[in-house]
Protein backbone atom coordinates (compact mmCIF):
# COMPACT_ATOMS: atom_id res chain seq x y z
CA UNK A 1 0.00 0.00 0.00
CA UNK A 2 1.36 3.73 -1.23
CA UNK A 3 1.91 6.37 1.23
CA UNK A 4 -1.07 8.10 -0.57
CA UNK A 5 -3.62 5.35 0.38
CA UNK A 6 -2.71 5.18 3.74
CA UNK A 7 -2.71 8.81 4.41
CA UNK A 8 -6.36 8.51 2.52
CA UNK A 9 -7.78 5.60 4.56
CA UNK A 10 -6.02 5.87 7.67
CA UNK A 11 -4.71 8.81 8.94
CA UNK A 12 -7.42 10.80 7.57
CA UNK A 13 -10.01 9.47 9.76
CA UNK A 14 -7.31 9.59 12.62
CA UNK A 15 -7.09 13.34 12.14
CA UNK A 16 -11.05 13.82 11.98
CA UNK A 17 -10.82 12.25 15.01
CA UNK A 18 -8.09 14.52 16.23
CA UNK A 19 -4.82 12.82 15.89
CA UNK A 20 -2.68 14.07 13.64
CA UNK A 21 0.00 11.58 12.42
CA UNK A 22 3.62 13.00 12.56
CA UNK A 23 5.67 10.46 10.21
CA UNK A 24 8.89 8.43 11.16
CA UNK A 25 8.95 9.62 14.89
CA UNK A 26 9.00 6.92 16.77
CA UNK A 27 11.76 7.18 19.24
CA UNK A 28 14.64 4.87 18.81
CA UNK A 29 14.05 2.04 21.62
CA UNK A 30 10.89 1.99 21.75
CA UNK A 31 9.79 -1.29 23.25
CA UNK A 32 7.56 -2.59 20.47
CA UNK A 33 4.87 -4.51 22.62
CA UNK A 34 3.31 -4.31 26.22
CA UNK A 35 1.70 -7.29 27.80
CA UNK A 36 1.97 -10.01 30.92
CA UNK A 37 1.26 -6.90 33.18
CA UNK A 38 -0.72 -7.53 36.71
CA UNK A 39 -2.02 -5.56 39.15
CA UNK A 40 0.81 -3.93 40.35
CA UNK A 41 1.72 -2.65 37.35
CA UNK A 42 -1.15 -0.68 36.91
CA UNK A 43 -0.69 2.93 37.76
CA UNK A 44 -4.96 4.38 37.17
CA UNK A 45 -7.33 3.48 35.02
CA UNK A 46 -11.16 3.41 34.96
CA UNK A 47 -14.26 1.46 33.47
CA UNK A 48 -17.54 2.11 32.62
CA UNK A 49 -20.18 -0.02 31.56
CA UNK A 50 -21.87 0.57 27.84
CA UNK A 51 -25.44 1.70 29.58
CA UNK A 52 -23.82 4.49 30.76
CA UNK A 53 -24.90 7.73 30.27
CA UNK A 54 -23.23 10.01 27.82
CA UNK A 55 -20.99 7.02 27.46
CA UNK A 56 -18.44 8.79 24.76
CA UNK A 57 -18.69 12.03 26.64
CA UNK A 58 -17.69 10.67 29.88
CA UNK A 59 -14.74 8.01 28.24
CA UNK A 60 -13.20 11.33 26.67
CA UNK A 61 -13.07 13.39 30.12
CA UNK A 62 -11.50 10.55 31.92
CA UNK A 63 -8.95 8.80 28.68
CA UNK A 64 -7.82 12.92 29.19
CA UNK A 65 -7.70 13.28 32.60
CA UNK A 66 -5.84 9.86 32.53
CA UNK A 67 -3.33 10.92 29.73
CA UNK A 68 -2.35 14.09 31.75
CA UNK A 69 -1.89 12.88 35.29
CA UNK A 70 -0.18 9.68 34.06
CA UNK A 71 2.35 12.02 31.70
CA UNK A 72 1.58 10.36 28.17
CA UNK A 73 1.01 13.24 27.17
CA UNK A 74 4.19 15.38 26.45
CA UNK A 75 4.45 19.04 26.30
CA UNK A 76 3.30 19.28 22.56
CA UNK A 77 0.49 16.79 23.56
CA UNK A 78 2.39 14.15 21.47
CA UNK A 79 2.50 10.39 22.33
CA UNK A 80 2.79 7.06 20.52
CA UNK A 81 -0.22 4.69 19.28
CA UNK A 82 -0.57 1.52 17.62
CA UNK A 83 -1.84 0.99 14.41
CA UNK A 84 -1.81 -1.83 12.20
CA UNK A 85 0.17 -1.95 9.09
CA UNK A 86 -1.45 -1.40 5.55
CA UNK A 87 -5.33 -0.57 6.35
CA UNK A 88 -6.58 -3.58 9.12
CA UNK A 89 -8.63 -2.49 10.80
CA UNK A 90 -8.81 -3.02 14.45
CA UNK A 91 -12.25 -4.82 14.22
CA UNK A 92 -10.21 -7.37 11.65
CA UNK A 93 -7.18 -7.38 13.67
CA UNK A 94 -9.61 -9.01 16.34
CA UNK A 95 -11.33 -11.46 13.73
CA UNK A 96 -8.01 -12.49 12.70
CA UNK A 97 -6.85 -13.04 16.15
CA UNK A 98 -9.54 -15.28 16.67
CA UNK A 99 -9.42 -17.25 13.74
CA UNK A 100 -5.71 -18.11 13.82
CA UNK A 101 -5.10 -16.35 10.53
CA UNK A 102 -1.68 -14.56 10.81
CA UNK A 103 -1.46 -10.85 9.81
CA UNK A 104 1.24 -8.23 10.45
CA UNK A 105 1.65 -7.03 13.78
CA UNK A 106 0.40 -3.32 14.83
CA UNK A 107 3.43 -0.47 15.03
CA UNK A 108 3.74 2.17 17.47
CA UNK A 109 3.10 5.96 15.35
CA UNK A 110 3.96 9.27 16.95
CA UNK A 111 1.14 11.36 16.90
CA UNK A 112 -0.25 14.83 18.29
CA UNK A 113 -3.14 15.37 19.96
CA UNK A 114 -5.21 18.36 18.40
CA UNK A 115 -7.30 21.07 20.26
CA UNK A 116 -10.41 19.26 19.02
CA UNK A 117 -10.21 15.39 19.32
CA UNK A 118 -12.91 13.05 20.28
CA UNK A 119 -10.72 9.89 20.66
CA UNK A 120 -13.80 7.52 22.17
CA UNK A 121 -16.16 8.87 19.26
CA UNK A 122 -14.95 9.51 15.96
CA UNK A 123 -11.56 7.39 17.03
CA UNK A 124 -13.15 4.08 17.75
CA UNK A 125 -15.46 4.67 14.68
CA UNK A 126 -12.60 5.53 12.66
CA UNK A 127 -12.11 1.39 12.81
CA UNK A 128 -8.05 2.07 13.57
CA UNK A 129 -8.82 2.77 17.71
CA UNK A 130 -11.38 0.66 17.80
CA UNK A 131 -14.84 -0.87 16.85
CA UNK A 132 -17.05 1.62 16.99
CA UNK A 133 -18.20 4.55 18.93
CA UNK A 134 -17.88 4.31 22.79
CA UNK A 135 -16.17 0.75 21.81
CA UNK A 136 -12.33 2.12 22.18
CA UNK A 137 -9.82 -0.65 21.30
CA UNK A 138 -6.49 0.94 21.29
CA UNK A 139 -3.03 0.94 22.96
CA UNK A 140 -0.75 4.05 23.68
CA UNK A 141 2.91 5.22 25.40
CA UNK A 142 4.54 7.98 26.05
CA UNK A 143 7.45 8.94 23.66
CA UNK A 144 9.90 8.26 26.97
CA UNK A 145 7.87 5.10 27.84
CA UNK A 146 6.81 6.21 31.18
CA UNK A 147 3.77 4.87 30.72
CA UNK A 148 1.37 2.76 28.96
CA UNK A 149 -2.33 2.76 28.17
CA UNK A 150 -4.40 0.38 27.13
CA UNK A 151 -8.52 0.40 25.87
CA UNK A 152 -10.39 -2.64 25.35
CA UNK A 153 -14.11 -3.54 25.14
CA UNK A 154 -15.59 -6.62 27.21
CA UNK A 155 -18.54 -8.17 27.29
CA UNK A 156 -20.55 -5.61 29.68
CA UNK A 157 -18.34 -2.56 29.14
CA UNK A 158 -14.68 -0.41 28.27
CA UNK A 159 -12.16 -0.70 30.37
CA UNK A 160 -9.20 1.90 30.14
CA UNK A 161 -5.68 1.00 32.24
CA UNK A 162 -2.31 2.89 32.64
CA UNK A 163 0.94 0.80 33.20
CA UNK A 164 3.61 2.68 34.48
CA UNK A 165 7.44 2.12 33.77
CA UNK A 166 6.49 -0.98 31.21
CA UNK A 167 10.32 -1.40 30.31
CA UNK A 168 11.17 -2.05 34.02
CA UNK A 169 8.09 -4.62 34.90
CA UNK A 170 9.57 -7.72 35.52
CA UNK A 171 6.77 -9.07 34.81
CA UNK A 172 6.04 -7.77 31.49
CA UNK A 173 9.63 -8.57 30.55
CA UNK A 174 9.44 -11.99 31.37
CA UNK A 175 6.16 -12.41 29.42
CA UNK A 176 8.46 -10.55 26.40
CA UNK A 177 11.27 -13.10 26.83
CA UNK A 178 8.68 -16.00 27.19
CA UNK A 179 6.51 -15.03 23.87
CA UNK A 180 10.22 -13.89 21.99
CA UNK A 181 11.02 -17.83 22.43
CA UNK A 182 7.69 -19.37 22.09
CA UNK A 183 7.01 -21.80 19.60
CA UNK A 184 3.76 -21.49 18.00
CA UNK A 185 1.80 -20.17 15.05
CA UNK A 186 -0.21 -18.11 16.56
CA UNK A 187 2.84 -15.73 18.25
CA UNK A 188 3.68 -14.07 14.75
CA UNK A 189 6.96 -14.18 13.45
CA UNK A 190 7.63 -10.62 12.75
CA UNK A 191 6.29 -9.70 16.33
CA UNK A 192 8.54 -12.43 17.91
CA UNK A 193 11.58 -10.91 16.30
CA UNK A 194 10.81 -7.62 16.54
CA UNK A 195 10.51 -8.08 20.83
CA UNK A 196 13.72 -10.32 20.68
CA UNK A 197 15.68 -7.35 18.46
CA UNK A 198 14.32 -5.02 21.35
CA UNK A 199 15.49 -7.26 24.36
CA UNK A 200 19.20 -8.04 22.85
CA UNK A 201 19.33 -4.25 22.52
CA UNK A 202 18.52 -3.77 26.04
CA UNK A 203 20.46 -6.25 27.62
CA UNK A 204 23.42 -5.34 25.13
CA UNK A 205 22.83 -1.06 26.78
CA UNK A 206 22.92 -2.67 30.71
CA UNK A 207 26.32 -4.55 29.54
CA UNK A 208 27.66 -1.33 28.32
CA UNK A 209 26.51 0.52 31.41
CA UNK A 210 27.97 -1.81 33.91
CA UNK A 211 31.85 -1.39 31.33
CA UNK A 212 31.70 1.93 32.50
Amino acid sequence: MGAQERERKVYRPLRRAGLEVIPNGVPDGTMPFVFGYRDEDIVGGFSHPYDTPRLVERLNEEWYELAVSSGLLDHRREFLVQLPQGTRTHRASLQNMHSGRGTAPAAWTRVRLLNRWDIMGRGAASAFLGIHAGHPGFAMMALDGSVYVSASTGEIGVDVIAVGRPEGSENILRFLEWFALRDSPYSGRELQKRIAVWLAGRASSAVSRSDR
